[in-house]
């Protein structure tokens, strides 16, 4: 199927962004992506913005995957639904992303915080682990490795791609293709949307809780629960249109 006009004008948008951002450095990463609420680099465009960032060269995976996916699934579902529809669909997916994983980041902040301030730790001594990622083995026996870590990244890693938004299509494409064989590029053996998605989507939360690669130990680097967020959106929407749609409630 040929590329749809929204797809091609989102995958012209990111493009430009990526390439912006790479030239012109920090600043449009410290504007544009998407930072905790608790970070005084947050502002309140940066869920909307965050969605048209990527991980800057010579990470061009990042990108690749992304707008290969907008390209394959979002052409399908344009050609179906019209502009409007798709791209509505494709912006609340995004910014459902960014919620959920602005919550689950204000959730480990402060629950490290609050167990470092119930154990009377020195402000100075909590300054020192989010904002510098320094610590010393005594805070060890208050609070473990993982919150610190947690800690650190919910402050100050800033999210940044459109994986939130792909992972609404995927579930839309799911809910309107669900015997479409799809394929990963390491497992090349076809399965059905129906059972491909769901897998998916139970991998991303497992390695969300456990913080953990699928490629080796350590942290991924990967917003697990932006992914998540956006497939909920997805699904939501998915099951209130079909729910509906044969009412007045009906998209148009």
């Amino acid at each position: 199927m040929r590329m749809t006009e929204t797809v091609k004008q989102l995958l012209i948008i990111n493009v430009i962004f990526y390439i912006g951002s790479n030239y012109v450095g920090d600043v449009t990463y410290q504007l544009f992506a998407l930072f905790s609420p608790d970070n005084p680099n947050f502002n309140y465009w940066q869920p909307l913005t965050s969605m048209f960032m990527h991980a800057r060269f010579p990470n061009l995976m990042h990108i690749v995957f992304n707008m290969f996916a907008l390209i394959s699934f979002g052409s399908a579902l344009e050609h179906f639904w019209g502009a409007r529809k798709f791209l509505f669909f494709y912006i609340s997916c995004g910014l459902g992303a960014a919620l959920l994983h602005m919550g689950v980041n204000y959730y480990q902040y402060h629950h490290a915080l609050e167990i470092l301030q119930q154990a009377n730790v020195p402000t100075e001594v909590i300054n020192a682990v989010v904002k510098e990622g320094r610590y010393n083995n005594a805070l060890l026996e208050i609070i473990s490795l993982s919150d610190l870590e947690a800690m650190y990244s919910s402050y100050n890693i800033p999210a940044v791609g459109a994986s939130g938004a792909i992972y609404g299509l995927l579930i839309a494409f799911a809910f309107m293709f669900p015997n479409a064989e799809l394929m990963m590029m390491f497992i090349p053996v076809p399965i059905k949307a129906k059972y491909f998605v769901p897998g998916l989507l139970v991998l991303d939360l497992v390695l969300g809780f456990k913080g953990s690669s699928i490629f080796g130990s350590g942290g991924t680097g990967i917003a697990h629960f932006a992914h998540l967020g956006g497939a909920l959106t997805g699904f939501i929407m998915m099951w209130y249109w079909k729910k509906n749609s044969f009412n007045n409630k009906r998209w148009d």
